[in-house]
């Protein structure tokens, strides 16, 4: 029988996704699920960006450009200028979601071999990102004990070596919810600059920003225009996962032109999801108040449940609607499945993603995993009570 490839072989499943089985079948008993494992709103989508869809005038759905429609680029240059980043249209190339975004930004950036350092934990996906680019992720460890705040920079100094590219941040931060700083991000330009190193980020969660916290990117960093790639997606803006439309931003001529051709290989970008995502930038400023709000509420209900379980402990999230939780268990897989398998309570269980897919070392993750709070207050509220419980009953609890 034919050999599927090295690179098909070491593909890692996703930390979030793996154990969809397990909870189809849970479903199919009968037994109902709450997902805090997946960054799935239950927000309503914008009504003007589903209405532009309902009402779009397509006699043929026609390709469109390689780089996106010049009109939505257009008005994705007047979004980021409301947003104090002074691009234009020609510094925007759209994307099939921010995962396309990056593999163009992994794949035109950096050779074969070559390294990109990230702090973690990280976004699971990433991973499959770098080895179908044939990159190499070097981590920085953050701790759970301090919030997961950006590490010494002399510990990213320390781990460049003559292979290194890239550095790279996720800002406010998935799994985390970290919020880097002004300062924080001025260090890292300053040592990309030093070592002429590309700076990636991915700002896909711009809006959610909590307790007056402000967000800034890395577009803004003087001289560092040539080193700065950005990464984007309409996915949890506006509460449209499915929509599938990103983009990649960078005034680094060479970069969007090999991003081009990336783009010409490809087609183009989503026709349905250009219509929506640029009817969605007309949404009212009132719409992101109420959603922050509304995170701004079901994360303190979540954050005060979980650190009330005894041998619980999760840091409160600055931005993002994310957190990592710890937990008295010995390992974090064993655990979730578990959950889906073995348990339920009042008729329910909790999906949770395991943290060992987060971390460039699993065992860095055996007693974490990431928690979303996407879900109403009622539903956090009876998650944390079937976690709670499940601990007290969990064969593997460790204290």
């Amino acid at each position: 029988m034919p050999q599927i490839s090295h690179k098909g072989k070491i593909l890692p499943a996703s930390a979030i996704r793996k154990l969809v089985p397990f909870a189809d079948a849970a479903k199919e008993k009968g037994i109902k699920i709450y997902h805090l494992n997946i960054g799935q709103p239950d927000i309503l989508t914008p009504k003007g960006a589903i209405d532009a869809l309902k009402n779009a005038n397509m006699p043929i759905v026609e390709y469109t450009n390689s780089a996106g429609n010049l009109s939505y680029r257009k008005k994705l240059a007047e979004y980021y200028q409301k947003n104090k980043i002074d691009v234009t249209e020609n510094d925007i190339i759209v994307t099939n979601g921010g995962s396309e975004a990056l593999q163009f930004a992994f794949s035109v950036c950096l050779n074969e071999g070559e390294e990109i350092i990230i702090p973690e934990p990280y976004y699971t996906n990433y991973n499959s990102f770098a080895i179908q680019s044939n990159v190499v992720i070097k981590t920085i460890p953050s701790y759970i004990e301090n919030g997961f705040a950006l590490p010494p920079i002399e510990d990213f100094e320390k781990a460049i070596t003559p292979k290194t590219k890239a550095i790279m941040v996720c800002n406010p931060n998935n799994p985390t919810g970290y919020l880097y700083s002004q300062e924080e991000l001025e260090v890292l330009g300053q040592l990309a600059k030093k070592y002429d190193l590309y700076l990636f980020a991915d700002e896909v969660y711009r809006e959610f920003c909590y307790d007056g916290a402000e967000h800034h990117s890395v577009m803004n960093l003087k001289g560092l225009e040539e080193n700065v790639v950005l990464v984007d997606s309409v996915s949890k803006r506006y509460s449209a996962c499915g929509a599938r439309v990103g983009c990649i931003v960078s005034k680094n001529k060479e970069v969007m032109g090999a991003a081009m051709r990336m783009a010409q290989a490809r087609l183009c970008p989503p026709y349905f999801g250009q219509i929506f995502g640029e009817a969605a930038i007309d949404t009212p400023e009132s719409y992101f108040t109420e959603v922050s709000a509304e995170y701004t509420k079901r994360r303190g209900v979540l954050i005060e449940a979980i650190n009330n379980i005894p041998g619980c402990f999760c840091p409160m999230p600055k931005g993002a609607f994310y957190t990592m939780i710890q937990m008295p268990i010995d390992d974090s897989d064993k655990f979730c499945k578990w959950l889906l398998e073995d348990f339920s309570y009042n008729g329910a269980t909790v999906m949770l993603a395991p943290a060992t897919g987060f971390y460039s070392d699993p065992e860095k993750g055996r007693k974490q995993a990431r928690i979303t709070y996407c879900l109403c207050i009622e539903d956090i509220k009876a998650a944390v009570k079937c976690l709670e419980e499940a601990l007290k009953v969990y064969p593997g609890r460790t204290n």
